[in-house]
Parts: structure tokens; C-alpha cells; sequence
């Protein structure tokens, strides 16, 4: 059971990385009172950051390179050094009565967060070759957890359940039927994200929260999904995190052909492929500069403005897309670190969007204004800061008020 004034850890492990966020469970809702993160984790020159509440930076280390001893080296020591800075903390500090952790790979079955036992646990390790890149460093930060927090429950939410409700349609290949049955369909990934921004949404206008969302998750990762009333029918990730838009360093939607090319014609294996599909490609492969959108605005090199072009062309097709399946939109909904902060890149994307009712006002845009779209228009554009790690949160409250 979670009761008011309990502390809920909330988890976010990724390949050489933990963030952290405390939340205090209140009767309104989890209230964030920590966060940070640990980088470079077993690089040997880690770095420890955290802030309270209100932004102020209340640690921050480096470890350097061959130097100072006691580096994480693991996800359970870099999960040592969060904890022993929380145990520092002016008293009163609450206990942690839970933790939660985002894990990229439900699978087909697991709709909704579940406290993590064995028969999890073992679930969770059989979808590692669905995500190979993610879901050994979730598991990872659930077993540091586990170690340092025996008895403690500790909630997996997945960034895959959100997209559950699809139609059958939106979740299949045109494969024979055999290969759905053992799992290889469209999951959709970034869940936690929109359902964030769909919650978010229907508590400051229910009824737009009732309508026709289309919802642009442009980070270094990168997609979009169509939601009506509040679910989710439609995204631009599939099978794995590479489909749909072009992203940092990860290609997005390609045809097929030409990995059976590569490997017939060039004797590319799978790991070059991966390699190449998920760390070489992008704004980054196509630049040949930067995954970062501000460098790449800056840079006036032409390969930086075709990445750019083609990221802003993609992601308005895929628009289109989406407000196909929807029926139209009644708003358009930018998040996560580009779409929260390039005003440039909104405005290439929503320009020739007119025909679906996107009019942006340049002002409202300019000044990252909650809504950029300009008055009058048929649909609402709003920019909205995503939140993961309150959403996992509000989950384990959910979670362990039911379970009680």
C-alpha cells in the first residue's frame, strides 16, 4: 500500500545511465522532491547530478578518468551513489515505500504496470531480443533495486501498454497470421510519454480531452501517435524503436529491400546492420555533423539543412497519416526536447498543413507559448512539456492502492 507522505523512487536505467526522480505520494498526487541522474556508467568518468523541487542544482560530481576510486562501474553501484546521497539529505527524510521503473517491452500481454516477481521478471528477460538495446539496462535497474530495497515493491511500467488498445489493424504486418501469434507485430513505443500528455490534457480541457489528438514525441527519440478519447489508435513505432520518423541517430521508416541488399550484395551481418540502423543514422548519419538540432541550425552546412528537411518532411507526412486514422484533428500536440524548444522545426513542420486546419502563429511560436496556433485556427496547436517520470509515478500509486 502507498499512504500520504510516502516517498515513491522512480527509475529511468538506460544503456550507461540512471535518472532518478523521489516523488512524495500526497492525496492530490505524486509532487516531484528530487531528481538527477548518474552518466557514464562503467565509462570511468561518471557524473552525478541532482536538484530539488524548484530547479537548484544540489549536487553535482564528476568522477574523473583513472582518478578518485569509487566510480560506478555498474548500474548497482551508480544506483549506490543515488540512494547514499538521498540518505544524506536533511531529516526528515520519508522511507522509500516503492519504486518504479520504466521498461520499454511489455510484449503483447502486459497492458498495464505490474509489481515485478519472479514470473515478471523472467517475462521481462524473454522480450530482450525485442529490444536489445533497452530492455537489459531496465532489468538491470530493476535487480539494483531489488538488491538495495529487499521487501520493497517495485513497479515496471511499459512504454509499449499505452499502444494496447489499438485495432487489429494498426498492430499487424501483412505476414501470414503464424507470424503475430509469436509476436512480431507493431507495438508502439514512447507510451508513457502520451499517456502523460493525454491525462494532461483531459485535466485542463475535458473536452479536447475527449477528442481527436495527434501527438508529435520529437526528441532524440522520435514519434507520433494518434489518440482518440484518451487511447491510443495508432503510432508511428512498430515492431522496434527504429520505425516511423528519423530520429537522432536512428533511421526510421526504410524499406526492407535494403537491408536484403546489404546483406546479399555486401555481406553485411546483423550487428553491422544495427550498428548502422541505430547509431549512424538520423540527423546525425544524415549530416554528418550532429544529432542536435541546434547544432545543425547553426551550422549553415547544407548537409545540416537537408537532415533537417527531411526530419520536418517526415514528420508532416506522417501527420497526414495520422489525422487519417483519427478522421481529422482537434489538436496537434508538440512534446519531448524538440518539440518543446525549436520553434523553427514546428513551424517547417505545421507550414503546408493548412488543409487539415494547422495555422501557426509565428509570435506564439517564437516565444514557445502553450498555444502556437493562431486564432481562429480549425485546430488547436499546443506545446506541452512530457513528463515520464510523474506519469510512472501516478502508476505506482495506482498499482499499489489497488494491490492493497
Amino acid at each position: 500500500m502507498i499512504r500520504t507522505g510516502d516517498a515513491i523512487l522512480v527509475l529511468n536505467a538506460g544503456s550507461s545511465s540512471i535518472k532518478f526522480e523521489l516523488f512524495e505520494a500526497t492525496a492530490g498526487g505524486p509532487v516531484s522532491r528530487y531528481a538527477g541522474q548518474v552518466e557514464g556508467i562503467g565509462t570511468g568518468a561518471p557524473h552525478f547530478t541532482a536538484r530539488g523541487a524548484d530547479g537548484a542544482v544540489l549536487a553535482d560530481r564528476r568522477w574523473a578518468e583513472g582518478g578518485e576510486g569509487g566510480a560506478p562501474a555498474d548500474h548497482a553501484s551508480a544506483l549506490g551513489a543515488v540512494i547514499a546521497w538521498l540518505e544524506g539529505l536533511p531529516a526528515p527524510r520519508p522511507a522509500i515505500a516503492a519504486v518504479g521503473h520504466r521498461v520499454v517491452h511489455g510484449g503483447p500481454d502486459l497492458a498495464a504496470p505490474v509489481v515485478v516477481d519472479a514470473a515478471v521478471l523472467a517475462r521481462l528477460r524473454a522480450l530482450v531480443p525485442l529490444a536489445p538495446l533497452h530492455q537489459p539496462h531496465n532489468l538491470a535497474g530493476i535487480e539494483a533495486a531489488a538488491a538495495r530495497f529487499p521487501g520493497v515493491p517495485q513497479v515496471a511500467c511499459f512504454d509499449t501498454a499505452f499502444h494496447r488498445s489499438h485495432p487489429w489493424e494498426a498492430d499487424t504486418f501483412a505476414l501470414p497470421p503464424e507470424f503475430h501469434a509469436r509476436g512480431i507485430r507493431r507495438y508502439g513505443f514512447h507510451g508513457l510519454s502520451y499517456e502523460y500528455i493525454a491525462r494532461r490534457i483531459a485535466r485542463e480541457d475535458p473536452a479536447l480531452g475527449q477528442g481527436r489528438l495527434v501527438v508529435a514525441h520529437l526528441g532524440n527519440g522520435a514519434s507520433l501517435c494518434a489518440i482518440r478519447a484518451g487511447r491510443s489508435v495508432e503510432s508511428t513505432m512498430g515492431f522496434t524503436a527504429l520505425d516511423g520518423l528519423p530520429m537522432g541517430t536512428r533511421c526510421g521508416q526504410i524499406d526492407p529491400g535494403v537491408l536484403l541488399h546489404l546483406m546479399a550484395a555486401e555481406g553485411w551481418d546483423a550487428a553491422r546492420l544495427a550498428h548502422l540502423l541505430y547509431h549512424e543514422s538520423g540527423l546525425k548519419g544524415m549530416s554528418g555533423l550532429s544529432q542536435d538540432v541546434r547544432v545543425l541550425e547553426a551550422s549553415g552546412r547544407p548537409e545540416a539543412a537537408r537532415a533537417l528537411s527531411y526530419f520536418c518532411w517526415r514528420a508532416r507526412r506522417e501527420i497526414g497519416a495520422m489525422a487519417a486514422v483519427l478522421g481529422g484533428m482537434d489538436a496537434l500536440v508538440f512534446t519531448a526536447g524538440i518539440g518543446e524548444n525549436a520553434a523553427g522545426v514546428r513551424a517547417r513542420i505545421c507550414e503546408g498543413l493548412e488543409f487539415l486546419g494547422v495555422t501557426l502563429d509565428p509570435a506564439r511560436n517564437a516565444a514557445h507559448a502553450p498555444e502556437i496556433s493562431a486564432p481562429g485556427a480549425r485546430v488547436r496547436v499546443l506545446v506541452r512539456a512530457t513528463d515520464e517520470e510523474r506519469m510512472i509515478a501516478e502508476h505506482v500509486m495506482e498499482t499499489l492502492r489497488g494491490a492493497g
